[in-house]
């Protein structure tokens, strides 16, 4: 029976995981593979799905990690993928406040024992949030370290926005944490296919489970916008938000545009990408203690603002 192999993509929030996971798809596509891929998101929208593509198979899973709400949906869905296509891969790309050994032993099903062959953890660091880490909570510390230590393969990424000197430094307590994990630099998540696929998975490691959701208190706020804003008074709202907001990803409408903007924002930095085609508008918030009517409420006061 052909075995299908499975790789975990990990990381905190907005640590580059989507691009990475972007960046694979193409090298599998080039090499004429056939994969699959599985969302996990923390809300009830998802805005990752348009940055897939056409053509792969794909199954999201929302309102919690798989880990702790929605293993037995993660079964169904794996199970969907694996009788409905015949797959040389599987990519698990999991929501940035995902243990990433529990979700490995979400997918660790006896119903697929036979059938997966995993490859092990991919975990991407972003070095600025590493570098600050001092900053986050002690659990979402703890958590950023339990995800450097159980990887099998380490993206350092953004290395183009620390010095050399940082870098180096920055390396150093990684390794620590993880001597065993191939650490490489990378900018936009850029790795090779091959580099990955020859990874050794980290077995001393690989059933090691620490409890730290019970103290996590992330939170994902999802809104539609009815209409479009205006885009001063959006990064006017971007700005006043506490530093407790770790990620956004979203469709958003501004009142120049014709069309609406892919939208995402980590670690302060707000990124658009024109999108040529009519989308949902959707926005998911991620952080730490949001108070959801709140923000809510403001993004619907930028709405009612640009309609007057």
């Amino acid at each position: 029976m052909k075995t299908t192999e499975v790789y975990i993509l990990g990381g905190f929030l907005g640590s580059g995981k989507t691009t990475l996971l972007r960046n694979i798809l193409k090298q599998e596509s080039d090499a004429g593979r056939k994969v699959a891929v599985l969302l996990n998101e923390l809300g009830s929208v998802s805005v990752d799905t348009g940055l897939i593509g056409d053509g792969v198979p794909l199954k999201e899973l929302f309102d919690g990690c798989i880990c702790c709400t929605i293993q037995d949906k993660l079964e169904v869905q794996l199970h969907e993928l694996l009788t409905e296509n015949d797959l040389d891969a599987v990519y698990i790309e999991t929501t940035g406040a995902a243990h990433p050994v529990e979700v490995l032993d979400g997918i660790m099903s006896p119903i697929f024992a036979k059938r997966l062959e995993y490859k092990g953890i991919i975990t991407v660091v972003d070095l600025l949030r590493w570098r600050d880490r001092e900053e986050l909570s002690p659990q979402l510390r703890q958590l950023l370290a339990e995800q450097i230590h159980h990887a099998d393969f380490i993206l350092l990424n953004k290395a183009d926005l620390v010095s050399e000197m940082e870098a180096a430094q920055l390396i150093y307590t990684i390794q620590a944490l993880n001597t065993d994990a191939v650490c490489l630099l990378t900018e936009y998540a850029d790795v090779s296919l091959k580099s990955l696929q020859g990874m050794q998975r980290n077995r001393q490691n690989s059933h090691q489970k620490l409890d730290v959701h019970d103290n996590l208190l992330l939170t994902a706020v999802v809104h539609t916008f009815e209409g479009a804003v205006a885009q001063t008074d959006f990064e006017e709202w971007l700005r006043s938000l506490p530093e407790t907001v770790y990620r956004m990803k979203g469709y958003i409408s501004f009142t120049h545009s014709q069309y609406p903007h892919l939208f995402q924002y980590s670690y302060g930095m707000p990124m658009y990408m024109n999108e040529m085609m009519k989308m949902p508008l959707n926005i998911v918030i991620i952080g730490e203690k949001l108070d959801e009517e709140m923000l809510i409420g403001q993004l619907k006061a930028l709405e009612a603002r640009a309609v007057r």
